[in-house]
């Protein structure tokens, strides 16, 4: 039975009306998806784009990271748009480590910037549907 894939959406502060501005201009292939996304910038998604519904998690220093880390590592995630700041000091930063090194980890497709983020919303890799069959395992890593 076909499923739709889920992309996560998340940015730090000094990017998220950069992160607005991508949904904005694929709002329609964003749609193929189910969305989630780290509190405030889910927030900004769902008021910037009415047609997409987008599950808001936490805010990302109050557990938003570790929610998108357990749904990676539960297989319910297909690709992580995480538009990052290197600028900026970040509080939570271990968070967001752990959060990527689960993403490389499971192998995720992952954009952190908005010109990745273009490429791999047209990748054949995120189709918008695909069937439980489809859906990879991961095993557990040798260390």
């Amino acid at each position: 039975m076909p499923f739709r894939s889920t992309l996560a959406l998340v940015a730090h502060d000094a990017k998220k009306d950069a992160m607005v501005a991508f949904a904005q201009r694929n709002e329609e292939k964003l749609g193929a998806f189910d969305l989630v996304a780290t509190g405030t910038t889910g927030g900004r998604i769902a008021d910037a784009c009415p047609s997409l519904t987008v599950k808001r998690l936490k805010s990302g220093p109050l557990g938003g990271d570790q929610q998108l880390g357990a749904l990676i590592a539960e297989g319910d995630l297909n690709g992580l748009f995480f538009f990052v700041d290197p600028l900026s000091p970040m509080p939570h930063d271990v968070d967001v480590k752990a959060l990527m090194r689960l993403a490389l980890v499971y192998d995720m497709p992952m954009a952190l910037n908005l010109s990745t983020a273009e490429i791999l919303l047209r990748s054949a890799r995120l189709t918008g549907l695909k069937t439980s069959s489809e859906t990879p395992e991961i095993g557990v890593l040798d260390t």
